[in-house]
Parts: structure tokens; sequence; C-alpha cells
């Protein structure tokens, strides 16, 4: 017997037989499932023949995958031999939270992420089709029934200062993804959720008191879903948006539901999952119905998102401009809730311009040419309003990564490859302060595509930069799968 073959593992050769894969598509898949840039492609190759054990927690990630393509429970110590380190515990995204809709069910919930805190071992793998509609699917058919607790008795007043400092501290907090990205400050967030459940759990509180706090853990709890989206960590949020939408139920905020189902829409669409954003958006619609002119427009928005993600260009027509309806018809005599201060028009506008790029670059790669141009040259002049440009020092740090990146993106495909250099350039600046994988994922993208282009002068300057800048800042670089469409 030769020394490589004594080296080989030949259980996971053996499943990779099985299921007729090389190891370069293991790699693929792996990032399919975890997000670009989890494994390089020739990894794979050293642990099936030099039976090298990759770090934690690739071990428990690898095991995952076979074991879902195969049929059957591939454990980590089967795989490994033993060998591999301690890796954390690896479970769909809707763990534990088939509890009842009711204040009981939201009290277990709110127990199992108190009791997890800081050291929780978990990974939350993110959840698809009937498996993520079933998480929310007794909100959504109505069986869920009605929160336990009225908003109204929360606006009448209470003097409770802990309470009041916990929904004081709500907008800093929103402060802090805007500049920074959702993966810099999303376990101080996440710190904050688990105080505010610690003080449900511990109880002894007035109803009023009770309702502000159920509140602020939705509003908290959406928040930190939205950062661990941005962090491209799926199915933490997932969990945090499930278990916001309990909170915000049992309070019968209609809005903050509605809003939560817009994230999960979003998020969805982001993973290239169209039909889940379209389900879930749809039913965002009709959760904002009788509400605020700013809360209906951007739940529109993201549902107009999910409809370019899917190709149906003239529902995303349709949708985008109901939402520019209602944002310029708005009343300033009807206040907006508190958490929909960053909905403007140029904001509106500007999500509607990258949702224009993406269903153009889709139909290009789809062989429609002059449909396809038509609407990446339309979402580049929506973009060029938006925030791509500012100032280092300007709030907006994260929109402007993520629009720079999409337009960037958008120029390419147009040919206009000076221009889509030099903004690139400015997005891939704000690498150093902002930690946003969700962003980074398309400057990724961007580079695989320069890459193809290299000849082009400006091309053949910029993407050494541009690689640079991304192996510079390689742990904000992981990021969501496909999330460009092309």
């Amino acid at each position: 017997m030769s020394k490589t073959s004594e080296r080989r593992n030949d259980v996971l050769s053996g499943c990779l037989d099985e299921l007729g894969w090389s190891p370069k598509l293991l790699a693929r898949k792996l990032n399919r499932v975890f997000g670009t840039g989890t494994v390089a492609e020739s990894a794979p190759y050293h642990w099936r023949d030099s039976r090298r054990v990759p770090r934690s927690p690739l071990p428990a990630m690898v095991a995952y995958v076979l074991s879902h393509e195969l049929g059957r429970v591939i454990s980590v110590e089967q795989l490994w031999q033993g060998e591999a380190a301690g890796a954390p515990m690896l479970m769909a995204a809707d763990t534990s939270l088939g509890q009842s809709w009711n204040v009981q069910g939201l009290g277990h919930i709110v127990e199992d992420w108190v009791l997890g805190g800081l050291l929780d071992r978990r990974r939350f793998l993110a959840i698809s089709g009937a498996g993520l509609l079933a998480a929310v699917s007794h909100y959504l058919d109505g069986t869920a029934g009605r929160g336990a607790f009225s908003t109204g008795i929360a606006d009448a007043g209470d003097a409770d200062p802990l309470v009041t400092q916990v929904e004081q501290n709500l907008p800093l907090l929103q402060l802090l993804d805007d500049e920074n990205g959702g993966a810099r400050h999303l376990p101080y967030v996440g710190a904050q959720f688990r105080a505010v459940g610690l003080l449900l759990r511990e109880g002894a509180h007035s109803n009023a008191a009770t309702t502000r706090l159920i509140r602020a853990l939705a509003e908290i709890g959406q928040l930190a879903g939205w950062m661990a989206f941005d962090s491209a960590d799926h199915g933490l949020a997932q969990r945090y948006f499930v278990t916001a939408l309990r909170a915000a139920h049992q309070v019968n905020d209609r809005a903050l539901c509605a809003h939560i189902l817009g994230d999960m829409s979003f998020q969805a669409a982001t993973r290239q999952h169209s039909a889940d954003a379209i389900a879930l958006g749809e039913a965002a619609r009709r959760a904002s119905e009788g509400g605020t002119a700013c809360v209906r427009a951007s739940v529109l928005s993201r549902l107009a998102h999910g409809y370019a993600t899917a190709g149906h260009s003239a529902d995303f027509e349709r949708t985008s401009e109901l939402a520019r309806e209602l944002i310029e018809q708005r009343s300033d005599a009807t206040p907006e809730p508190r958490w929909m201060y960053f909905l403007t028009p140029n904001h509106l506008e500007c999500q509607a311009g990258y949702s224009l790029i993406g269903l153009g670059r889709s139909t290009l790669h789809q062989g429609g040419r002059s449909v396809g141009r038509s609407f990446v040259r339309r979402g580049e002049a929506l973009l060029e309003t938006g925030a791509h440009g500012v100032e280092k020092g300007d709030p907006s740090q994260r929109r402007a990564l993520f629009e720079g990146a999409w337009l960037a993106l958008g120029y390419s495909a147009s040919g206009e490859l000076e221009r889509a250099c030099d903004i690139a350039r400015t997005a891939a600046s704000r690498l150093a302060t902002v930690r946003s994988p969700r962003s980074t994922a398309l400057l990724r993208y961007l580079a695989v595509e320069l890459r193809r282009k290299q000849r082009n002068p400006h091309v053949g300057t910029f993407l050494p930069e541009l690689e640079q800048q991304l192996a510079k800042y390689a742990g904000s670089a992981a990021g969501p799968p496909d999330t460009v469409g092309v």
C-alpha cells in the first residue's frame, strides 16, 4: 500500500464517490450553503488525499452538507475519525421555535435565548421553502389570534426608569448598524436583546412595563436579525426575525410585524429564494394594510425586490410605482414609527435601482440584450443619486458601500469599465470601517467578473487594488451565495 493511500480519508472519499462529487464540487456546495468564501476550492483535495482536518467549524459543516445530500447522518466523529476539534452544534434556524403563539410560548423562546448567552456553541442553518414558511405560518394564516397585550397600554404612560432606559437606547443601537455594518456590533446588540429577555424572564412588571419590554424586544430582535443578515449569518438572522415577529404579535404591533416580514422577504431574495421572498413579501403587504405610508412603502419595496429577483418585471414595475406613490403622497400630520427613520424618497429610489440592476443582469445573462441593458441603465441612474459617494464621516457608510458595490456591478454589465472601477474603488475604501459581508460579497463577485476583463487598462490597474483590499479585510468578505444572481 502506498503512503498516499495510507494518508487518504476513505470515509470522505467514499461519500464523494457515492455522490459523484469532486472535492472542488464539495467546496462549491459548502460555499453555497454557508456563504461565499467559506472554503477555498482546493482545500477538500487535501482533506481527502492527505487526511488533513480543516479548522473548526468546517468539520461539522462538511458533515452537515454530506448528510443532507446522502439522506443519512454522517457524524463528525465518523467523517474525521475522531481527529476533528470541537465544533459548534449545527441545527436548523427554527429549532425550538415551534412553541404556541401566546405569551407562554414566547417566554419559552426568550428563555432559550437567555440561557444560550454569549457562549452558545450552536450554529443555526438557514431554512427555506416550506420549512421557512412553517416557522411563521400561524401568523400568516391568522391562527395565532390576537396578542395578549395592547400597545395602548404602554402608550398610556409608565414611569418605570429601567424600561425608559431600554427604550432610549434603541435609536443609538440602530446608528451602530448604519455606520459600521452588521458584523461589527452584532454581539453587542445580541447581548442587549438577551438583557431585555432576562428582564422579561424575571417578571414582576406591571402590564404597561411588560408591554413596553416586549415591544423593545421585538425592535431589538428585528435590528439583530438585520445585522445578522448583513453579516451573512442567515440562520441566526431568521431566528432573530421569527422571535421578533412573535414579540411584535404579542403587543399587536402590526406595523412592526409587517416590517419584520418585509426584512425576511428581502433576506430570502438575497439568498435567491424568490418564491419565499414573494410569499413573505405578500404577507408583509397584507399585514401593513391600514398602516402609515412609510411602512406600506417600505414593505412594497421589499416585495418589488422579490419580484425582480424572480424575473417578474411587470410585477416589479407595478409594485415599485405603488411604493413611490405612497412615499410621495404621505402626510406629515401622520406620525411614522420611530424605526422608519431611514426611509426617504431617495432611499426608496436606490432600492429600486439595485433591484433593476439585478433584474437587468439576469436578463442579459438570459440573452435579452436590449431589455437587460435598459434595466441596468435605469438602475444606474437611480443609484447615482444615492449614497455611494458620501464622505467618510457620513453616518450612512454601510448603505454607501452596498449601493456603491451594486452600482459598480451595473457599470461592469454596461461595459463602462472605467466608471465601474472608479465607483468600486470608493466602495472598497470603506472596508476599513464597515463590516458588511453582504456588501463585501458583491465586491468579491465584481472582482471575479473583472478578472475576465483584465486587458482593459482601467481594470488592469484597479483589480490588484481591489483584490488586495478584499484579502486585507477577509474577515468581512464571507457573504451570502449568489447575491448577484448571474
